[in-house]
């Protein structure tokens, strides 16, 4: 299981950090902005979530602020697989990965 729990929404903005790395808050919402039709106040609220899970950190870099993902994607992933593998297959990840190859 993930050892924190990401909303599919959430996701969203720990994929723009995912694929560009360390932003700035207005970066930030360009990056999510181009990939999901979100206001301003959206995006900042579920940033805010991931910064109190502990998914993202902010920190001052060369006088701005800069989000920074602190879940990595393969961790992420990983508790996904597990999370969908408990859910339909008793944990076995084995058999999760046998009826996606069957398919």
């Amino acid at each position: 299981m993930n050892p924190i729990s990401v909303t599919d929404a959430e996701s969203e903005v720990l994929s723009a950090l995912w694929r560009r790395g360390a932003l700035s808050y207005a970066d930030l919402i360009d990056e999510v902005k181009a990939r999901q039709a979100w206001g301003d106040a959206t995006i900042k609220t579920l940033l805010n979530r991931l910064m109190r899970k502990g998914a993202v950190l902010s920190k001052k870099e060369d006088g701005r602020q800069r989000y920074h993902a602190l879940l990595s994607r393969r961790t992420y992933v990983d508790g996904s697989i597990q999370v969908l593998a408990d859910r339909l297959f008793g944990g076995d990840k084995a058999a999760l990965a046998a009826y996606l190859s069957d398919g």
